[in-house]
Formats: structure tokens, C-alpha cells, sequence
């Protein structure tokens, strides 16, 4: 009963996703594709933080540091390289995967607050150095570009200027992200993490070695943080260090723990559920961050599996309810006629 319900409600949000480029016109709301454009994107950088925090037991503050070379790659690549659309997305890929193998090296070694503090370094060195950095990066003022094309046969020419290719282009590329996330935790490398998150010190007894795992892991997860970074970068036309400071990093785990930790769709939904909350409210309010503290803040306590979780023990509870349901009661037998009767 929980795959089926689960089942059904993927597809649901599914079927609502490829067609909101034209059920929101239909319904007034056009301004709204690039909101749900954007929580498709933050909901990559929010599984990147949850690979680590949520399957191996890291948590991460620099996850930031990834997703902004992720955007100077892209940005740097066209606007000063002179790269096409597919080069400058692969070398923002690149830059931000590179960078998370060489990070990933020394932070790893860490565990508890100790990886949390280094992580936060990393992204606070790097910030910097984008900051003073101003011919390459542009310093404050960042780096903007014209967006180049997809796609040129003759005459034709695809490009994401175009919003409802956009769109279709950052659910693809997201989507299949997440599908790569689904395989790695499915398959026996995502067991191994799991079993590092639950006790290093007994999986290394067993044979797993521990650093390689954990190496891996912030690898893949700085390149999904770079991709979100390479997405957002195509989807703004702009690239600026403020992305790669530490703040961003702690909105992803805000959304990570509200939505759910240690689950696959968990981080999508504290993302989009804040997200939504931030545009609803920051016309009407400029306070409104106290209530998205007050949310956070009530879902650690009487939530701590967020969401996610709050919906996994419903359906659990439903399908126990039926499963101890008593049988239908069997039609009682008609007495057979004895010969003598008959």
C-alpha cells in the first residue's frame, strides 16, 4: 500500500510538473513557472546536502563552494573563454567536481563538527578569493553573459531564451539527477554509505574502507551542488560570489532537515515548501524569515525526520490498521439433504 500511494503521488507531481508551462497561463499564474524553475534547481543543491548529512552522516556547510563554481564555470566559460553552450556546461562541471575531489581529500578525514568547520572554511576562503579576484570573477559586481545556443541546424536554433525550453531543460537535466541519486542509494555503494553513517568504526571492521566511501560521496555530491550551480548560472545569465558564501550552504540544510533527511524526495519538498513561503510572504512582510525559523525550529522538535517522515509514519500507520483489519467473515455452508430427504 505505502510504493502504491508513493507511486501514484510521484506521478501526480510528475504529470503537474511537465504541464505547468501551460496549465499556469491557463490558470493566470505565468510568473510562477520561473519560481517552480527555480525550487527545481534549489532542490538539486538540497539533495547534494543530503547525500552527505542524510546517507553518510556529514554534515555540510560548503556544499555553496561547488554550486558557485558550478556558476563561474558556466559564466567565465562563455563570457570570457568564448565557449558554446555545451563546453561551458562541462567546464562548469568540471571546475566544481575538481574542486569538490580536492576538498573532499582533506575534509573527509574529519568527522562531527570538525567536518562542518572545514567545510565552512573552504567556502569562506573561496568566497574571497572570488571577491578580490575582480578580472576574472568581477568581484562584487559578478559576471553576466548572453545565453548561447543549445542547439543551431540552419536556420533553427534552440535556446533556453526561450522560457518553456528552459523549464523543460532544468526538469530534465534535475530529473535525471535525482535518478542517479535513486541508483546510488539503491545499489551496494549506497549501502556501504549507510552502513559508515550508522557505525564507521564496525563497517571499516567488516572490510569497507571508510575514507574512500566518504571521498566519493562528496565528490558526487559537489557535483550535483556544481550542476544546480551550472543550472541556476543558465537560468539568471548571471554568476556572483554572494552564491558561494556559507549562508547558502545553511539554507540547504534548512531544507534538507524540514523536508527530511535520509530520504529521496525529502530535501525537494522543505525546498519548495520554503521557498513558496518566501515569495507568499516577502511582499507582505519583510519578517517573514522569523516564520520560516519558527517552521524549522517546530519540525527539529516534534518532527525530527521532517516531512518526509511525517508521511512515511502515516502511511505506515494506515497500512498496519488495514493489514490488522479482520477478515471478511466466510458465508456459513448450506446443510447438505440427506438421502433419506431426497
Amino acid at each position: 500500500m505505502k510504493d502504491r500511494v508513493n507511486r501514484i503521488a510521484f506521478l501526480v507531481t510528475l504529470a503537474l510538473l511537465v504541464t505547468a508551462p501551460w496549465l499556469l497561463p491557463a490558470l493566470g499564474y505565468d510568473y510562477w513557472l520561473d519560481i517552480i524553475a527555480e525550487i527545481i534547481i534549489w532542490s538539486l543543491f538540497a539533495a547534494s546536502v543530503n547525500l552527505l548529512f542524510g546517507y553518510v552522516g556529514l554534515l555540510s556547510f560548503g556544499q555553496a563552494l561547488f554550486f558557485g563554481m558550478g556558476m563561474f564555470g558556466v559564466a567565465i566559460g562563455v563570457a570570457k573563454l568564448g565557449l558554446g553552450f555545451w563546453p561551458a556546461l562541462g567546464f562548469g562541471m568540471v571546475v566544481s567536481v575538481t574542486m569538490a575531489a580536492v576538498a573532499g581529500a582533506l575534509a573527509v578525514r574529519l568527522t562531527w563538527h570538525y567536518f562542518a568547520i572545514i567545510t565552512v572554511v573552504f567556502s569562506l576562503i573561496f568566497y574571497f578569493i572570488a571577491l578580490s579576484a575582480k578580472p576574472i570573477t568581477g568581484g562584487d559586481d559578478g559576471t553576466s553573459f548572453s545565453m548561447p545556443p543549445i542547439l543551431t541546424v540552419g536556420e533553427f536554433e534552440l535556446s533556453l531564451t526561450d522560457p518553456t525550453v528552459q523549464y523543460f531543460f532544468i526538469l530534465l537535466a534535475v530529473g535525471s539527477a535525482f535518478y542517479l541519486k535513486y541508483r546510488i542509494i539503491k545499489s551496494p555503494f549506497g549501502m556501504a554509505l549507510m552502513a559508515v553513517r550508522e557505525n564507521d568504526v564496525r563497517a571499516s571492521l567488516i572490510g569497507l574502507n571508510v575514507y574512500f566511501l566518504r571521498w566519493v560521496a562528496f565528490v558526487v555530491a559537489g557535483g550535483f551542488a556544481g550542476l544546480a550551480g551550472c543550472l541556476f548560472a543558465l537560468f539568471g545569465r548571471y554568476a556572483s560570489a554572494s552564491y558561494m558564501f556559507y549562508h547558502v550552504s545553511g539554507e540547504g540544510v534548512v531544507w534538507t532537515i524540514v523536508g527530511g533527511a535520509g530520504t529521496l524526495f525529502g530535501p525537494a519538498i522543505g525546498t519548495a515548501l520554503l521557498i513558496i513561503v518566501r515569495e507568499e510572504l516577502s511582499n507582505v512582510w519583510e519578517h517573514y524569515p522569523i516564520l520560516v525559523g519558527v517552521i524549522v525550529i517546530v519540525t527539529v522538535i516534534f518532527a525530527p525526520k521532517g516531512i518526509a517522515g511525517i508521511w512515511n509514519t502515516m502511511l505506515d500507520r494506515f497500512a498496519s490498521k488495514a493489514d490488522e483489519s479482520p477478515p471478511p467473515a466466510e458465508p456459513a455452508p448450506t446443510p447438505a439433504k440427506s438421502e433419506a430427504g431426497s
